[in-house]
């Protein structure tokens, strides 16, 4: 007993085809959502955004803290060698 939705006389490839096709101004980004617009649109582009920034600010606050340790473990080692 076949199922409703399977043909098999069908070609192979008319059963691999996309439902829609792509909207032009998405076409050839690596970020479709930046050139959309819309409510949900605008919402990621602001959480992305957010993300961005405070992704760098972490970045910055972890360089800083890398050079902080150093400047203190090299201190220590200093300190260590004086004695």
């Amino acid at each position: 007993m076949e199922t409703p939705h399977h043909d098999k006389n069908k070609p192979e490839k008319d059963k691999k085809q996309p439902l829609g096709q792509p909207v032009p101004e998405t076409l050839h980004t690596t970020d479709p959502e930046e050139h959309m617009e819309g409510p949900i649109s605008s919402v990621m582009q602001k959480i992305k955004e957010e993300v961005e920034d405070n992704d760098a600010a972490d970045r910055k606050d972890a360089a800083e803290n890398d050079r902080k340790e150093a400047k203190e473990n090299d201190r220590k080692k200093t300190e260590r060698e004086k004695h």
